[in-house]
């Protein structure tokens, strides 16, 4: 279905020309990114031609599954408006954005709460359409703001009196934060870091927190508040958003995952909380590895890092130079690699049980630092390394981080089999697909799926074979 527009749409194919996609090309893009979001699309080069010579506008999810292609081949977001499609959605520029003034940040903020509640409302169809927008580039504006001024001058903020007669002394009884307000968002966020690890991203006891974030958090946002309670209220705000972006990242939605992570970071800053900011330039550098960003990877591990220097606890340190290693690794710097590995180690080591360590951090041990290591060293190829790191990581498994024991073992699994131990192998998948199977996690099922492939080779053995079927269900069911 498509509705007509007045005359040519020129934008389009003036970008289309830049982009040097022909219509065949952004067609076939297209189709391919529906088909990936369970769409199934049938345009051709036809149907490229009446977009741009007749003006026709594509209904559904097609104009944004058009930006994104185009935003794929240019290595950018491409908005609606670039191509001439404003008028179909703007729900591909909320969350992009990071304002300089704390008021807009506020509202670019509490738009993408919004947002999140009406894809939900319609079974998701706002983040299906915006299927592969996710683009490394739209990460450099805020870091090299929250670089250049990692917190703000103030936030204090008083509300809009509503109408009605109501006394300024009843307002602001009726609209004023106070740090109890906080500590419930705060209890929240611990809440949902426990069941996400215990239960993965997809569970719906996590889905509650772009709940919280719209029903609790915005109003407070909106309202009256002192710098000092302002300060705590952004910070308790940017951790659940941080936490709803690491679920979006887990359960496969990366360009919501995106749109978060860039609201934590800007909400950080007017927490004037360094290091969280820095833990969310973290959490951004580990999606861009994975989606093959390694060197932008590199880029906000250091930025997190570099900002970060004689603020940050040691351990908080260690855990900014082992994200580092796993970029590192994933661009095939070996060196550079082992010496932030050395590094993340050693400021490990320094840490002290009675240091200041924030709450968000809780999660990081020697285990995890050995269980990346292993991760680091898969992705160098050297195995033998791979089994020193994943044993001392799996030899405390504990019921609280059921996802991480469960990517621990496809780890050690990949190990083994480089190794040339089969039997090994599939007995450590199999007890990772066991894992899988009762957690809800979209990277979990991809890394169960990268062993089936490295096994492949191995096809006819009746172990591999085994293994297989054992992880059928998980591989068909939704993530």
């Amino acid at each position: 279905m498509s509705r007509e527009q007045r005359g040519p749409n020129e934008k389009l194919g003036t970008v289309l020309a830049l982009a040097g996609i022909s219509n065949a090309g952004l067609a076939r893009r297209v189709n391919d990114l529906g088909a990936q979001r369970g769409l199934t699309l049938r345009y051709d080069k036809t149907s490229v031609a009446r977009w741009v010579a007749k003006g026709m506008v594509p209904q559904g999810a097609a104009p944004h599954l058009i930006a994104a292609a185009i935003g794929q081949k240019l290595g950018r977001p491409v908005p609606l408006h670039e191509i001439g499609l404003a008028d179909a959605d703007p729900a591909p520029e909320v969350g992009l954005a990071f304002p300089r003034d704390v008021g807009e940040a506020v509202r670019s903020a509490t738009d993408l709460y919004r947002l999140d509640l009406a894809g939900r409302r319609a079974g998701g169809g706002i983040w299906q359409s915006l299927a592969g927008s996710f683009a490394v580039s739209a990460y450099a504006t805020p870091a090299s703001r929250w670089l250049i001024t990692p917190a703000d001058p103030s936030v204090e903020r008083e509300a809009p009196h509503p109408a009605g007669g109501i006394t300024a002394a009843a307002v602001t009884e009726h609209t004023r934060v106070g740090h109890s307000d906080v500590a419930k968002l705060r209890e929240a966020a611990e809440d949902a870091r426990r069941w996400d690890s215990k239960y993965g991203g997809g569970d719906w006891r996590s889905s509650m927190v772009p709940e919280c974030l719209r029903v609790d958090a915005a109003p407070l946002l909106l309202a009256s508040y002192s710098d000092e309670v302002g300060r705590a209220l952004f910070g308790a705000t940017a951790e659940l958003t941080r936490l709803a972006g690491w679920m979006a990242f887990d359960t496969g939605q990366q360009e919501a995952a995106q749109r978060y992570y860039i609201q934590a970071l800007r909400l950080a800053r007017a927490a004037a909380d360094v290091p969280l900011g820095g833990y969310v330039l973290a959490s951004m550098s580990l999606q861009a590895t994975y989606r093959g960003f390694a060197d932008e990877g590199v880029d906000l591990a250091q930025a997190a890092l570099e900002r970060n220097r004689g603020l940050a606890t040691a351990r908080t340190m260690s855990f900014f130079r082992l994200v580092e290693a796993r970029a590192h690794a994933k661009a095939g710097d070996g060196v550079a690699a082992a010496a932030a590995l050395k590094s993340a180690e050693g400021w490990l080591e320094r840490s002290r049980e009675g240091d200041a360590d924030p709450t968000w951090l809780g999660f990081y041990s020697y285990d995890r630092f050995c269980a990346d290591a292993a991760e680091c060293y898969r992705d160098l190829k050297a195995p033998r390394e791979v089994r020193r790191f994943t044993e001392q990581a799996l030899s405390r498994p504990t019921e609280e981080f059921v996802r991480s024991h469960g990517l621990r073992l496809v780890v050690s699994a990949v190990a083994e089999l480089e190794s040339g131990n089969l039997d090994a192998a599939c007995a450590a998948g199999t007890r990772a697909v066991e894992v899988a199977g009762r957690i809800s996690s979209a990277r979990t099922t991809e890394y169960v799926r990268d062993l089936l492939h490295r096994l492949e080779p191995y096809g006819d053995e009746p172990r591999v074979m085994e293994l297989r079927e054992r992880a059928r269900p998980l591989l068909v069911a939704p993530a």
